[in-house]
């Protein structure tokens, strides 16, 4: 993707925060003839450095199929968006030359991806998945509070894809390429607009860009 250096944030762990935060990604995949793009949330880990990504998808989704081999691919996680309007620079008043943009975090992960079928790392996902997702509810379900053989059927439905990650690009374009002027317009716009995720942002990566630290 387009990479500006203002923009780059080169710390992984930033990037699998923002991807534990908004996992459902986008995985795209290609063949001779073809782009496959399906979104499915994932689970992020790390092991001696070394990312890690793990989904799975309908058995019925051909995308599997186009990368059984330890085909390439690319997943796409996008974080917090929002549109600012010029209105919020402090510099519109002085002179006018602004226009409207869109800031958002975002993180591109490629690698190589392989197929799991075998019940037993299909069953260790969905389990992992769920309970990521449901240790926040008051009563967490469980896959194990469904019926034994109607699990067993709902795993042979799908098909597992693990994908060791070999490079990870992220952007966070959050007006840090802004007079402080203006990013103090576009942070009270936000925080009036009760958009405190990008506010929070903003906030930080302007900061950084003060001190001269790379983004």
């Amino acid at each position: 993707m387009y990479l500006p250096a203002q923009f780059e944030e080169k710390d992984e762990t930033v990037m699998r925060a923002l991807i534990a935060a908004h996992p459902l990604g986008l995985l795209i995949s290609a063949s001779p003839t073809d782009l496959q793009v399906n979104p499915v949330p994932f689970l992020v880990s790390v092991d001696k450095g070394v990312t890690t990504l793990r989904t799975h998808v309908s058995r019925a989704n051909a995308q599997w199929k186009q990368i059984r081999d330890g085909a390439a691919v690319v997943v796409v996680f996008q974080g917090a968006d929002t549109y600012v309007t010029p209105s919020w620079y402090a510099s519109k008043a002085q002179h006018g030359k602004v226009v409207p943009t869109w800031n958002y975090a975002m993180v591109q992960a490629r690698g190589a991806a392989e197929v799991h079928e075998e019940a037993a790392w299909l069953g260790q996902q969905v389990t992992d998945l769920t309970d990521r997702h449901e240790a926040s509810r008051s009563e967490p379900w469980k896959v194990g509070d469904a019926p034994a053989a109607f699990v067993a059927a709902q795993l042979r439905a799908i098909v597992g894809i693990e994908i060791t990650v070999s490079r990870m690009s992220g952007k966070w374009k959050v007006s840090q390429n802004r007079p402080e002027a203006d990013r103090c317009g576009v942070l009270a716009g936000l925080i009036q607009d009760g958009d405190g995720e990008m506010a929070g942002l903003v906030g930080l990566y302007g900061r950084l860009a003060d001190r001269g630290t790379p983004e």
